[in-house]
């Protein structure tokens, strides 16, 4: 059964009207700057109003860091990026404790020097080249929102994202992220080579030094009263079922599993991809002036979703079958035109 009533007051519908505005706004602002990357700005935007982190992949030079630091202009939020680099520590990134000396009574403190952390979007620049240590310090501040440090527990800003990117050449030097680590972000984003006329445009605009400028379209504010938004956003059985049905079909062993599941994958989707799934379909409906979600959101939705929930198994490998490939099969397998109805307990 959906709460269709949740979203029912004018209040409400006009809200959705206005988000649908502020996209617009917003990706009219990044058109300045950024060209092409359609897909992949709606993807950040709704990791962003669904209040999660985003994994960004692609090759050098595809201008991810410059995507980034634009939307965090058009949104008016503080911007800090950090380069992750091998001999980085945790404290470079949470902060550290200094002694300060007070000029008048000359006793001497602890005061907490705030690290790049404590801002609204953070840049996590090819996280991959950091040891285990200082990654587990930064998603843990990714999952807690707050950092702790000489028994103190700091929170950090609202609203906070952080946006990291992982270069898909280079494994030399590199720390993977482990696939429970992944699992923390809610989308897992490909940045891919932009299409030819679109490529035309770039070197034409850079070259010529015709770059646009950003005017911001949303506050902080606005961003968190969106968060709430979409928590409110209905959900039909039918489009929940979908999801549910098709994270369940991931995962090799069950009744569900598929033939080419038990064939070619290690382990599926738990639980999070689930909720990745419906929270960010709702996230997409408000951005398009929706107010309900429906299964076209979650087919849009998958592959950045369980791209990274699914790994896929020797054979797979040896076939060169990678999680897009077996997305791709599961939507084939997984009907939209079925009734689905909660399990029995």
């Amino acid at each position: 059964m959906s709460d269709e009533k949740s979203m029912s007051s004018p209040e409400d519908v006009a809200a959705v009207a206005r988000c649908k505005e502020s996209y617009e706004r917003i990706c009219s602002e990044l058109s300045q700057v950024i060209v092409g990357q359609e897909e992949v700005i709606e993807q950040v935007l709704i990791a962003i109003f669904a209040r999660g982190h985003a994994l960004l992949e692609g090759v050098p030079g595809l201008a991810k860091t410059l995507l980034v630091s634009s939307i965090a202009q058009a949104m008016h939020l503080s911007f800090k990026r950090i380069q992750f680099t091998p001999d980085l520590m945790p404290s470079d990134i949470t902060g550290t404790q200094i002694i300060q000396e007070d000029p008048e009574t000359r006793r001497r403190q602890y005061q907490f020097l705030p690290g790049p952390l404590f801002t609204n979007m953070l840049l996590a620049d090819e996280i991959n080249r950091t040891p285990p240590k200082t990654q587990a310090a930064m998603l843990e501040a990714m999952q807690e929102r707050q950092i702790s440090s000489g028994g103190h527990i700091m929170p950090l800003p609202d609203p906070f994202f952080v946006l990291a990117t992982q270069n898909p050449l280079e494994q030399e030097g590199t720390y993977p992220l482990p696939e429970a680590q992944l699992d923390r972000f809610l989308l897992y984003i490909k940045v891919g080579y932009p299409k030819p006329a679109e490529e035309w445009d770039i070197a034409r605009r850079i070259t010529s030094g015709k770059r646009g400028t950003i005017t911001p379209s949303l506050t902080g504010e606005d961003i968190v009263k969106l968060q709430k938004l979409v928590e409110r956003v209905p959900v039909s059985d039918q489009v929940l079922g979908y999801a549910w049905a098709a994270v369940l079909a991931t995962r090799p062993g069950t009744a569900a599993a598929p033939d080419f599941i038990n064939k070619w994958v290690a382990w599926g989707s738990g639980p999070r991809g689930l909720l990745t799934l419906i929270t960010c379909a709702k996230a997409r409906a408000i951005l398009h002036g929706r107010v309900h979600a429906t299964i076209g959101d979650v087919q849009w939705l998958i592959k950045p979703a369980l791209r990274h929930r699914i790994a896929p198994n020797y054979a797979a490998q040896a076939a060169s079958m990678n999680s897009d490939r077996v997305i791709d099969l599961l939507l084939e397998h997984v009907s939209p035109d079925k009734k689905y109805e909660k399990p029995a307990a």
